[in-house]
């Protein structure tokens, strides 16, 4: 960034010449007694420049360890992924007696007098900061963060004191209006999820369409289905046979139905296991016999799973070999029309129809699969299995370990589920499709209007910090006047001197990238700075400590 691209007034700077970066230090002074804010990373809000600074405890109990200690009026800065790319930086404000300690992944800057902490927090909150942050991430996957380097050297476009206090004035005003307009739609949003809920909840209970005297009562569905299944017993071969029949004794135990809400006439209660073929949990090959992107059988993992029925392969697709689905998997077949659900979270939930755009598939061992039998339509059946009284029975039987929810097989073939007569479960499928339809419909509209107020907020800090968004006056202090004032201010604090000097000689250690060893390095940091160096002067006038 040069001066000749900025705005008459305005001057450029990096961000380490005029704040402090890591100041290691509070503004006030503090005592083992002295209350503190601790501001963990889930205190920080992502995108707003908010946290919640209610959480108090003495310093007494946090001095000792490795904590970031902050100010009134820092800036703090995620340097950890995902934290950095969600925006999780915000204002330091409303610290217990000024003073606020929290995650060692947070960077932190201080502005002196003249340079407003708004004006800096919304320039870093911009997405093409963030993007630039992300290019110089070093570390182990997962574990990547932006070095202190990266803020010292960022380049600021600085405007006059005056005009800073107007540009955040306006930033302000346009992104509350955006704020009230976002708000807004994440109420239509919470607002269409209750509804879609609604709509799966009135079809379960028999109250979506209505009933016909004239149709085939479900029970005598579900008898068919058993009679049928019963033959199948007797006729198998003399080796499966024994297995079919301890499977037929379960089914044929009566179901409680005492604790399940009444259905209408015609309607009947059924385990799953009894209107279903098969239901029966996936497996997992080991890593090597996966792969991403392409290949023979598609291999479905719970990320794939959706809260509406619809199957996310477009979501890291995996695939195994034929053989593989063929043999080590082949128990864990999914054929299109399977109806799948997750028995590993959180979040439990997610069902999903098996599409026909393979003709097989394979799932994991984090995944139930319900083949339905003659007669009961695969989208009901995912409709009842989405429902919220089927969620609320399955997850007071889930069981957790170590955060994590696990659904027992057997769970899923006990499960009851609302029958209704063959007829009607059509009619309830076209009813379910033509409202989720308008329910889709609006979910998209909504996203597209979060997506786009996300755009407009961007587009206000671009025209901030391009001179675009508040007026200049020729009559301010030019920008080159205040940061001259402001770095001769810095030149007279020993900690802003020492900070410098720490980031020459970790620069001259760090000159040599390979070939040198730790010893070797605390050598090269014990050597005396260049005596033409500056740094070796201020060093000599103020040592660091």
């Amino acid at each position: 960034m040069k001066d000749v691209d900025l705005p008459n007034g305005w001057a450029a700077a990096g961000l380490g010449e005029i704040a402090g970066v890591n100041p290691r230090t509070f503004r006030t002074d503090v005592t083992p007694d002295t209350e503190v804010s601790f501001v963990p990373m889930a205190a920080v809000e992502a995108g707003s420049g908010l946290l919640d600074a209610s959480d108090i405890q003495l310093w007494g109990d946090l001095a000792r360890r490795s904590y970031t200690r902050f100010a009134e009026g820092d800036v703090l800065f995620a340097k950890i992924t995902p934290c950095m790319e969600n925006g999780k930086f915000a204002l330091a404000k409303g610290l217990k007696n000024g003073a606020g300690v929290g995650s060692t992944e947070f960077h932190v800057i201080r502005c002196p007098s003249g340079l407003h902490t708004k004006y800096i927090l919304y320039f870093l909150l911009q997405e093409s900061v963030r993007k630039r942050a992300r290019a110089v991430m070093a570390g182990a996957v997962g574990q990547m963060r932006v070095p202190a380097d990266f803020l010292f050297e960022l380049a600021i476009p600085v405007p006059p004191a005056a005009e800073q206090e107007r540009i955040v004035a306006e930033i302000e005003k346009q992104l509350t209006r955006l704020d009230a307009a976002v708000a807004a739609l994440q109420r239509v949003r919470a607002n269409v999820k209750r509804y879609r809920g609604a709509v799966l909840e009135a079809a379960c209970e028999g109250t979506l369409v209505p009933q016909h005297a004239s149709d085939e009562p479900a029970e005598r569905l579900v008898e068919r289905i058993l009679t049928e299944r019963r033959a199948n017993v007797e006729t198998s071969p003399a080796a499966k046979r024994k297995e079919l029949k301890r499977a037929w004794d379960d089914e044929q135990q009566a179901l409680d139905t005492s604790e399940l809400p009444t259905l209408p006439k015609g309607w009947c209660w059924a385990r799953a296991e009894q209107i279903c073929e098969a239901v029966s949990s996936g497996s997992t090959p080991s890593a090597d016999k996966m792969y991403s992107g392409s290949g023979e059988v598609p291999f479905i993992k719970v990320y794939n799973l959706t809260f509406d029925g619809t199957l996310d392969f477009g979501t890291k697709p995996t695939f195994i070999t034929k053989h593989t689905h063929l043999n080590q998997l082949g128990r864990s077949r999914s054929f299109p029309g399977y109806v799948l659900m997750n028995i590993v979270g959180p979040p439990l939930g997610k069902v999903s129809i098996t599409p026909d755009f393979h003709p097989e598939w394979n799932i994991n061992q984090a995944i139930v699969s319900f083949r339905p039998s003659k007669g009961l339509d695969h989208k009901y059946l995912s409709y009842a299995l989405l429902s919220g009284d089927t969620q609320r029975r399955l997850q007071r039987t889930a069981k957790a370990t170590a955060g994590q929810f696990n659904l027992a097989v057997t769970t899923c073939r006990r499960l009851a589920l609302p029958v209704p007569p063959v007829s009607e479960q059509r009619l309830i499928v076209a009813e379910v499709e033509r409202r989720l339809s308008v329910v889709e419909s609006l979910e998209d509209a909504v996203e597209n209007g979060l997506k786009r107020a996300e755009r407009l907020r961007q587009s206000v800090l671009r025209r901030a910090f391009e001179g675009r968004l508040a007026p200049q006056d020729p009559d301010d202090e030019p920008a080159s006047v205040l940061l001259e004032r402001i770095r001769e201010e810095r030149q007279k604090d020993p900690a802003f001197v020492r900070a410098r000097v720490r980031r020459v000689r970790r620069e001259r250690v760090q000159l040599p990238l390979g070939g040198m060893g730790h010893d070797e390095k605390r050598q090269r940091e014990r050597e005396p700075l260049p005596a033409d160096r500056p740094e070796a002067v201020e060093l000599l006038q103020h040592p660091a400590g």
